[in-house]
């Protein structure tokens, strides 16, 4: 039990760190500013010295990449990531601050992936798929590269891009056909196939995928209607108000 408390403690300061520092480079400010920030966030002065407590953090910030996970020469990857195990990130690929690769995932060259994304268990990343920050891929989710894929037939040249915009949510087991572009926020749902754009905010389920309500960005279904103008509706938990303009939603 004390070995799971210390895990989760590890897990909550480590990603305070990397939003305050991400936050702390955008600002300019130095490092005992950031250091004071963690401290002051999480109350820990009276807790632990000082020393023990700077040593911790910059121990939670430095990269981990799991024994039997395969880094290639050339690959970048961001403070405070967690690569675990039997993963394999490839030498050109790109990968921002605080991010978590789970087990068993690849990452390929013409690849970059944002701060703070989540890439869950049995997830291939291939060339030209790309993630803003804040990206969530749920466990065994799906990409795609080439349209139409035929083992004699070299289409190497034909890899088409895929954008995933900040904050959206790609749920367990779906796939997401090459091409597209998913909308800041967007929420497809576990084992939807998507093969169109998806607009922000927009929850898309089903096979193929089509829209069915929009979701706010702390991820609560809103009670709004799909089509429309001027309309709003309020996330039940955070309080943010969001208003239907020509059909699309945006944060007011």
């Amino acid at each position: 039990m004390a070995i799971k408390l210390c895990s989760g403690l590890a897990e909550s300061v480590r990603e305070d760190c990397c939003r305050i520092r991400l936050l702390h480079e955008r600002d300019g400010l130095g490092c005992f500013d950031f250091i004071f920030s963690v401290i002051e966030l999480r109350g820990f002065s009276a807790k632990f010295p000082a020393f023990l407590l700077l040593g911790f953090i910059w121990f939670l910030m430095s990269i981990y990449i799991h024994e039997s996970a395969i880094v290639d020469d050339g690959a970048q990857i961001g403070d405070g990531s967690r690569i675990w195990h039997f993963s394999h990130v490839c030498a050109n690929a790109k990968i921002g601050q605080g991010c978590s690769l789970g087990q068993n995932v690849f990452v390929g060259n013409n690849v970059s992936i944002g701060n703070g994304c989540k890439i869950q268990n049995n997830v291939s990343i291939y060339d030209n798929v790309f993630l803003e920050d804040d990206v969530f891929c749920g466990p065994s989710m799906v990409f795609t590269n080439v349209y139409n894929p035929r083992s004699a037939i070299e289409r190497k040249t034909e890899y088409r891009d895929t954008k995933v915009s900040k904050g959206a949510t790609l749920g367990a087991n779906c796939t997401i056909v090459c091409g597209v572009t998913i909308g800041q926020f967007a929420f497809i749902g576990a084992g939807a196939v998507v093969n169109k754009d998806v607009k922000d905010y927009a929850l898309v389920v089903g096979v193929p995928g089509r829209q069915i309500g929009w979701m706010s960005e702390f991820g609560e279904q809103l009670d709004i209607a799909l089509q429309g103008d001027g309309d709003e509706a309020v996330c039940p938990h955070s309080g943010a108000v969001y208003r239907l303009v020509n059909s699309n939603l945006e944060k007011v």
